[in-house]
């Protein structure tokens, strides 16, 4: 099945198969490979990436599903410079320790830098509560979107 969308902003036509999720498709045909493939069942978070301003898990969705779609990997927001300030505050605070997470984690704190500008601690926890890291204990993620949410002010 031939698909059309924007990925990263750069526009690509591929031919996928009906049952492709969105996840092996950046990984495996476009190689974007920033965003992980964790658990595979929606749970983990490692692959969350934006489809049309929302973001959802590459695990879940069918690439198939996307025709005419926007999609933003890490790699996007990255090179944009969207969350240069998270990234900035994720190394400051040692939030990323073995790294797997870490992408997921940073597009869902991007969702809230984006949307709750006003975010509390507690609003942040809950945000990023999807997202699973074994290796921080949360504590320095939540510190580096606090204080980024609190620079951006």
């Amino acid at each position: 099945m031939k698909i059309t969308l924007t990925v990263n902003g750069e526009r690509v036509t591929r031919d996928v198969e009906p049952r492709r999720h969105l996840i092996d498709f950046l990984r495996l045909d476009l190689g974007l490979t920033g965003s992980h493939a964790g658990c595979e069942h929606g749970v983990c978070g490692a692959c969350t990436v934006r489809v049309d301003g929302d973001i959802v898990r590459g695990c879940l969705v069918l690439a198939a599903s996307l025709d005419g779609a926007e999609v933003t990997t890490i790699e996007g927001l990255t090179e944009s410079g969207e969350v240069e300030d998270l990234q900035a505050a994720f190394v400051a605070r040692n939030a990323a320790q073995c790294g797997f997470c870490t992408p997921g984690m940073v597009m869902a704190a991007a969702d809230i830098l984006r949307h709750h500008a006003d975010a509390t601690r507690a609003e942040i926890r809950e945000h990023l509560s999807g997202n699973y890291c074994r290796c921080t204990g949360y504590q320095a993620i939540v510190d580096a979107v606090e204080s980024t949410l609190e620079a951006r002010r």
